[in-house]
């Protein structure tokens, strides 16, 4: 039976965890994220008042937890030394890993990262394959090296993206896909021997955090459509009304003909105040249509 390690945060880190059981393999720790962003004393408060999804969820299955303040101090390499795992998975993470810690599996340090690599490096996929306007996403698993989501790829699996697609909606199918990638990639490790597919850096492209956020009627309504999905849940989309700045909501966007007499990208052709719903024309002469709030700045 594999020995895992499972590092991460948030909805991929847990479905590294239910695709890790689903493959009956045996979780020897798992280090979630809220261990080095708050101090000793907060966490442990924060566990009994407020206790987050990743907690509850480790608590469930009764796993293990590493205590340590970063996956490169000495307490967590004592640590993984002393449960000699397998296999370290990580599913979303903050720090950059070391070398000394990577090595130390039997088998392999392996990175979910939520897109078709070498496509789309980088933190947030998921806002800037819809914000770019692409067709498909996916999840690969790869091993961890010294770049940042370099590493040869071990599996992968695409992902259909849809039209109403917000950036939740996609994270939230490609990590329920990445649980079962993992399943079959772990029962694959235990069985079989893998051969690591390098990844060919002419067709890499890197991408930080979301940036650009303000809509530009100047660009296509599509466009604007897609910044508008993409940046939900982290944040809003926004423009400025008389001076105002609208932050815009996913919900209910409406791309329609213009039929009116307004001819300049800009244009508002209609506005009702009562129910936040504000139209704008964009570049290609089609109306936006959007639920909007005034956004505190």
């Amino acid at each position: 039976m594999l020995k895992v390690v499972i590092i991460g945060y948030g909805t991929m880190f847990t479905n590294l965890i239910a695709g890790t059981l689903d493959a009956n393999c045996q979780i020897a720790g798992v280090f979630r994220y809220e261990r080095v962003k708050y101090r000793p004393i907060i966490r442990k408060i924060k566990d009994i008042l407020n206790p987050s999804h990743e907690y509850n969820y480790i608590k469930s299955y009764n796993l293990p937890e590493i205590d340590a303040r970063g996956v490169n101090t000495g307490e967590f390499k004592k640590a993984l030394l002393r449960l000699n795992p397998d296999i370290i998975l990580v599913g979303s993470w903050g720090e950059k890993i070391k070398k000394e810690i990577y090595d130390i599996p039997k088998i392999a340090s392996i990175n979910a990262h939520p897109s078709l690599l070498p496509k789309y490096r980088g933190p947030n996929p998921y806002f800037w394959t819809i914000r770019n306007g692409e067709d498909t996403s996916g999840v690969t698993f790869h091993l961890i090296d010294k770049g940042y989501d370099t590493g040869a790829i071990l599996a992968q699996e695409e992902i259909k993206i849809y039209p109403s697609d917000t950036g939740k909606s996609l994270k939230d199918r490609t990590v329920l896909t990445a649980r079962g990638v993992v399943c079959e990639l772990l029962k694959a490790l235990r069985e079989d021997i893998i051969i690591p597919l390098t990844q060919r850096e002419d067709k890499a492209s890197y991408y930080s955090h979301p940036e650009g956020l303000e809509l530009d009627f100047t660009k296509t309504a599509k466009e604007n459509h897609a910044l508008i999905r993409a940046i939900y849940p982290w944040g809003s989309a926004y423009f400025y009304h008389n001076d105002t700045c609208l932050a815009v909501s996913p919900e209910a966007l409406e791309i329609n003909e213009n039929n009116t007499e307004y001819k300049n990208a800009g244009s508002i052709t209609d506005y009702d105040s009562k129910k936040g719903r504000i139209s704008v024309l964009c570049a290609d002469n089609k109306i936006l249509t959007m639920s909007v709030k005034r956004k505190f700045l």
